[in-house]
């Protein structure tokens, strides 16, 4: 009896804890959205299985010693893997229709206002009960969330709020893959008939040299202007310099194949391991959802309220729709803001004119975490 008792206690079903049984439901919905559902199943896949390791009973596998452990602290705790992640990006990445539509870089910069109104709404909460406690490095890690972008997401919260890592990346990535459901009735709501149904020019040929300038000319600018946005920036650049060049196509293929893939992989697991009961299932991590989604669209919001603003004072106008895709969520949110204009004039094609403020997003996202970094790292 002694020895069967023994052998009771070392399984799972004896030491594992309401918490561990709570979360394993919820890991397993990550993998139904992802699989079923394809809700952003390049990360939820990963994410979610990496939830269940780090989940099961007794294994450790989440402890500093662990195989997700080790992961985390190899390409997570030191901010490498979003960086990694950011140079694939930006070999994916065709800046030139932001650089036919350069006015719409700041569409790319209207959405990411969300940031910084859920910094302050995250502040505004901790201060007003008791049961929440967000200090300025938990709000600023939370606030990012509004720009969309997963990777940029990641690499601040695991510089500024690494305790906060798996309700944040979930979120992120979540909203991200939610865009097509979050972001119309927004627009709707906030342009008439006539604006959905504007057409607009045909972008200009971009050249090959201004491509080639661009994220040399980018990076410079972001050097002397936001040092700290130099990391995620300069990742970016580099991705797409590797791609415009036109010398180095192994390098590039590499970039957006096998490196992005590899890291997409890791950065899954080991954001997965921040699922652990005992780290996820709090009060903050609820808050962390409620305001990832008014950040995210307040920021859908500021970017089409920005391009009607504009059209007031320009003599060139713009669909308003296209403010929209000024969250990060490349290219998805371009693709629903073209569903949208089409929906009003069926050949009201506003994809590659989307395209602009959505790469500005990424941008723009890159130096919202920069900034934020500065101010409360």
């Amino acid at each position: 009896m002694n020895g069967l008792l023994e052998l009771w206690q070392t399984t799972g079903l004896a030491t594992v804890t309401a918490g561990q049984a709570t979360m394993m439901p919820v890991c397993l919905l990550l993998l139904y959205l992802g699989i079923r559902r394809g809700f952003e199943p390049l990360l939820l896949v990963p994410i979610g299985f990496g939830g269940l390791l780090a989940n099961v009973p007794g294994a450790g596998i989440a402890d500093p010693g662990g195989f997700l452990g080790i992961v985390y602290e190899m390409g997570i705790a030191n901010g490498l893997f979003p960086l990694l992640i950011f140079v694939g990006v930006g070999a994916m990445t065709d800046f030139g229709p932001l650089l036919a539509h350069p006015k719409t870089a700041l569409l790319g910069a209207a959405a990411q206002f969300g940031i910084f109104t859920t910094l302050i709404g995250a502040l505004v909460l901790s201060n007003t009960f008791a049961f929440i406690d967000f200090d300025l490095r938990d709000a600023a890690a939370i606030g990012i969330i509004g720009g969309a972008d997963g990777p940029t997401a990641i690499f601040l919260a695991s510089q500024l709020s690494p305790d906060l890592l798996g309700a944040i990346a979930v979120a992120a990535y979540s909203y991200m893959a939610l865009v097509p459901i979050i972001q119309p009735p927004i627009m709707r709501a906030l342009t008439t008939e006539a604006e959905r149904s504007l057409k607009m020019d045909q972008l200009r040929p971009v050249g090959r040299l201004e491509k080639i300038v661009f994220p040399i000319a980018v990076l410079l600018l972001c050097a002397l202007l936001v040092p700290s946005a130099t990391p995620l920036v300069g990742a970016l650049m580099f991705g797409n310099l590797l791609q415009e060049s036109g010398v180095v196509a192994r390098l590039a293929g590499a970039a957006k194949n096998e490196l992005i893939n590899v890291v997409t992989i890791l950065l899954g697991l080991a954001v997965g391991s921040k699922l652990a009961a005992e780290k996820f299932l709090t009060v903050e991590t609820l808050g962390i959802l409620a305001l990832g989604l008014v950040a995210f669209a307040i920021g859908t919001a500021s970017g089409v309220l920005l391009a009607k603003a504009m059209n007031r004072v320009s003599r060139d106008p713009i669909n308003p729709l296209i403010g929209a895709a000024g969250v990060s969520a490349v290219p998805m949110a371009a693709r629903v803001v073209n569903k949208v204009g089409l929906e009003s004039n069926p050949r009201n094609y506003l994809l590659m004119h989307a395209m602009g403020p959505n790469v500005a997003g990424v941008l723009g996202s890159a130096v919202a975490a920069g900034v934020l970094l500065a101010l409360a790292g």
